[in-house]
């Protein structure tokens, strides 16, 4: 882009390519809101005053508001590939997204995140991405890929890549970890952004978590959390996804005038809340509903996530930025008339405009070497009756560590549906190696059948709950042909699958066929028993993450979150 060039159009001297006339803009610099032209020439902002153009579109009572950004998102939770939701996010408002790739990463290694880069190129939609530290995320896991110093390096080279992503391995940091310094020792060799990931971290282990260079946090749950980060120079993240919402319990900091250090974030956004709620558009409808100034729940989705992640060049409308607008009809209920990508309409009112393409994602597309699931892999010997059990929190990533008298069968456990505890398994779908870590699970409300899923941060193995074998087994296998997705078995019979073939995390098929097989698959888990108050697929998916306390299996065994350590079953 040759800003010299610009100075005619800038000065008014020569009529630009486009013109938003008598528009109300929303100043995320100086928080005004004032009527003026607003200048577009070669897809960036050349002045905002009185300006003629070529096209020349009538704004009055409109406003406009830059590109929403998200500051932290997994596009593989969405379960669809970046091209559809490109197609599903312009039309919410959302022009740029910065995306940490780890999930796909830790399938696919290098190849994933070079697959996601490659697809950010054809689509409006701009997806930068963080280089991922923690690929496999603590040593309990067996991942697919791994992302080492070197990888990290290369990826730092491009151009869509930002900077480091979240640090799960907190105490690698504390304890001077080679590997996980070596990783942050780069990053600040290359002075770029850290994202961190310290859930509970507070006093001098936090000092010594900053010190090292990371500069944000997206775990905090309480307001005190918060503002330790904030006192220590850290950015905040206030996420609102689907697996985690902190917007309720840390709203009171925005009100303390902290708001120009804060984000709005996902992190994880599922197909049901996108397509039924929105993206950032929700969480600023949110926050102006619970009395935030419209334009500081603006200017936490635009200008402070653009200055977090260096990225000067847009969070704006002002000369010099690239004219990512969107043009509302009402901004205290953030009703979108129009959005602008580059100074091109690519969505309104009524959906997407202009899409862009898909690309070919066959190196992403074979993701399972297991041998197929049997019984006599699912046997659990204890030692007693008193078992330890993963307990469920509805709405919470976490878990609790609980203990059941369960009665065995010749030192056999199979689980005790009427105390609501189940069998769960996760058997290694990486490197063939066979390995089956099998445990029990209290919270589902599951009282027959099975239900399986590809998706188990970070890792992803093969996840699977049932309360027989055989149909635990049915629902696994189902998975492993399917090259991933997920699956509900009842009496030996699929009764319905959702198919994730690329990297047994995504499809490329359109967000609302997605959403519309998962409400089905919802409801037929409502009549096997699971509780409607919590969404099945999404909690299977966080029982492998062994970075979240307090108790997760992996194919290795039951993993105390605490301590990083394999624990018996048995007491």
């Amino acid at each position: 882009m040759n800003l010299r060039s610009m100075i005619a159009y800038s000065s008014g001297k020569e009529p630009s390519e486009l013109v938003f006339k008598n528009i109300n803009v929303v100043n995320v610099f100086t928080g005004e809101i004032y009527p003026a032209d607003i200048a577009v020439n070669d897809g960036v902002i050349v002045g905002i005053g009185s300006y003629e153009g070529l096209i020349e579109k009538n704004m009055t009572g409109k406003y406009a508001v830059p590109g929403l950004m998200d500051g932290h998102i997994h596009i593989e939770s969405s379960m669809v590939s970046p091209f559809q939701l490109n197609k599903a996010l312009l039309p919410l408002g959302t022009t740029t997204i910065i995306a940490d790739p780890h999930e796909i990463a830790n399938v696919c290694g290098i190849t994933g995140i070079e697959y996601m880069i490659e697809a950010s190129m054809s689509i409006p939609l701009d997806i930068f991405l963080m280089a991922p530290s923690c690929v496999p995320a603590t040593p309990s896991e067996m991942a697919g890929g791994i992302i080492s110093t070197h990888d990290i390096e290369t990826l730092l080279k491009n151009n869509h890549v930002l900077g480091l992503g979240e640090i799960m391995n907190f105490p690698g940091v504390l304890s001077g970890e080679t590997d996980i310094w070596d990783k942050i020792d780069l990053a600040n060799k290359y002075d770029i952004v850290i994202d961190g990931h310290a859930p509970g971290v507070v006093g001098n282990d936090l000092n010594t978590y900053v010190m090292a260079g990371i500069k944000s946090d997206h775990e905090c749950t309480t307001l005190e959390e918060a503002m330790q980060r904030i006192r220590l120079g850290q950015w905040v993240m206030i996420r609102e996804g689907t697996a985690s919402k902190n917007l309720d319990d840390l709203f009171p900091i925005i009100s303390l005038s902290k708001s120009r250090r804060l984000l709005l974030v996902t992190d994880d956004k599922h197909p049901e809340e996108l397509t039924e709620k929105g993206h950032m558009d929700y969480s600023i409808r949110r926050l102006i509903e619970k009395g935030t100034n419209p334009v500081t729940a603006i200017q936490m989705a635009t200008i402070n996530t653009a200055e977090y992640f260096r990225l000067h060049d847009r969070g704006a409308i002002a000369p010099g930025y690239i004219a990512d607008i969107l043009v509302l009809d009402d901004l205290e209920k953030f009703v979108i008339h129009e959005v602008y990508k580059r100074g091109k309409l690519v969505a309104n009112h009524q959906g997407i405009i202009m899409t862009g393409s898909e690309i070919n994602d066959a190196s992403v597309r074979k993701s399972f070497f297991m041998p197929e699931l049997t019984p006599d892999k699912l046997a659990l010997k204890v030692k007693g009756s008193k078992v330890r059990v993963i307990g469920v929190v509805p709405n919470q990533i976490i878990t609790r560590e609980l203990i059941f008298d369960i009665q065995t069968n010749d030192e056999e456990i199979g689980g005790d549906v009427e105390q609501d505890v189940i069998k769960i398994v996760v058997a290694e779908r990486h490197n063939n190696t066979g390995k089956v870590g099998v445990a029990l699970v209290h919270g589902f409300g599951l009282k027959e059948g099975a239900i399986a899923s590809s998706i188990g941060h970070d890792s992803h193995n093969l996840t699977i709950i049932g309360t027989n074998d055989d149909d635990i087994c049915m629902a696994g296998n189902t998975i492993r042909k399917l090259q991933g997705g997920i699956c509900i078995v009842r009496g030996g019979i699929v009764l319905e699958a959702l198919s994730l073939p690329i990297a047994g995390l995504m499809t490329s098929e359109d967000l609302y066929f997605v959403n519309d097989k998962l409400k089905k698959m919802k409801e037929i888990a409502v009549t096997m028993g699971v509780y409607s108050h919590i969404d099945p697929f999404m909690t299977l998916a966080f029982m492998t993450l062994p970075v979240i306390p307090e108790l997760k299996l992996t194919p290795k065994g039951l993993v105390d979150v605490e301590t990083q350590t394999l624990v018996e079953i048995s007491i």
